[in-house]
């Protein structure tokens, strides 16, 4: 009688570490957001098919994250605005970030992807540093 009716729902991120940079896979984009709200973290989303440069890419970056007006449109303002201002801002729960369509074209070439992952990889690391998680989940177009 003391035992709920219903098992409380697992999160699909059950074995996933805390702080990673992975291919979305097997996961669901709804799914994933379903996590954040159930874990109460923050989610992050771009669909980025619509890009074919480095700086489309980091256009819609910003304007889906909704970045403030003063966002540098490089790598290291990307960094710059996943990390220390949040950190600044006070205690955060964790995140669940989907970079979705990667765009692989001449003007975003492999070095280029590379470099956009890396700067993720660089803000889990940060986030890990401070005991938070923080998931990335991509694609490429």
């Amino acid at each position: 009688m003391d035992q709920p009716l219903r098992q409380p729902q697992e999160t699909p991120l059950k074995g996933v570490r805390s702080n990673i940079v992975q291919s979305i896979r097997a996961f669901q984009v709804h799914d994933l957001q379903a996590a954040a709200a159930q874990l109460g973290q923050h989610f992050l989303y771009a669909n980025l098919a619509q890009a074919q440069s480095k700086q489309d890419v980091l256009d819609l970056i910003a304007q889906q994250f909704t970045f403030p007006a003063h966002f540098g449109k490089n790598f290291d303002a990307l960094y710059d605005c996943m990390t220390d201002p949040l950190h600044k801002s006070g205690p955060q729960p964790g995140f669940i970030v989907v970079l979705e369509q990667i765009p692989a074209t001449a003007k975003f070439d492999k070095e280029a992807r590379e470099q956009l992952l890396d700067i993720f990889r660089d803000a889990a690391d940060y986030w890990a540093d401070r005991k938070i998680p923080f998931r990335c989940f991509y694609s490429f177009l």
